[in-house]
């Protein structure tokens, strides 16, 4: 039996709006992109409506279960969408929009991951550039869990890490030559830490 709702241990973070400093890179946090309340809701929604799965994946030719699971929406009517795929709901719908206005920019697609407890995590990596070239604009929203997320210069060994806790309801803007020059992680963590949802708007494009 719960005495108190999951979403009362979620911070917020502090506010504000931050653009980093940083070569090679247009990465803009901003905290309370969305308010508690709305946080909470969305998280709620999310966590229990959406149709997770998990999937598979390559690392050093061995084919293994990702940790964590995802699910993917899209445009039916962007070239090559899966017409067979989930439809938008009014909660992926009214938060597009809301980041869209933000960003003044048209996003077709979004990826939603499930980090379900501190065992799940992403490694470093950059996004893969076939269906979204090679610097993408990509607009990320966390609802949950405070997790941190890591980025580190690919060639210049010399720029520290970057990291940045990313709190329910935040937003997270990456573009220019982000992609080209970045990698970026979320690690796992020992610590006993509650779901976290983000979701990774973007444009797909696919090549004929």
């Amino acid at each position: 039996m719960k005495l108190f709702n999951d979403t009362e241990l979620f911070a917020t973070g502090l506010g504000g709006k931050k653009t980093f400093d940083l070569p090679d890179t247009e990465l803009i946090l901003i905290d309370n992109f969305f308010s508690k309340e709305e946080s909470d809701h969305y998280y709620e929604m999310l966590l229990h409506k959406t149709k997770w799965r998990e999937y598979e994946m390559e690392i050093f030719d061995k084919t293994v279960t990702a940790p964590r699971m995802i699910a993917w929406y899209e445009d039916k009517d962007n070239p090559g969408a899966d017409q067979n795929g989930p439809d938008w709901t009014y909660e992926l719908l009214t938060i597009r929009s809301r980041v869209e206005k933000e960003t003044q920019v048209d996003f077709n697609s979004v990826l939603l991951n499930l980090y379900r407890n501190g065992k799940d995590g992403v490694a470093w990596h950059s996004d893969k550039e076939h269906n979204t070239g090679p610097n993408p604009i990509i607009a990320s929203v966390t609802f949950g869990e405070t997790r941190m997320f890591r980025l580190r210069h690919k060639f210049r060994k010399e720029i520290p890490q970057v990291e940045i806790p990313l709190h329910h309801g935040s937003f997270l803007l990456m573009a220019g030559t982000t992609n080209s020059f970045w990698q970026h992680q979320v690690p796992k963590t020992a610590r006993n830490v509650l779901p976290r949802i983000n979701l990774t708007f973007r444009n797909v494009d696919r090549k004929e």
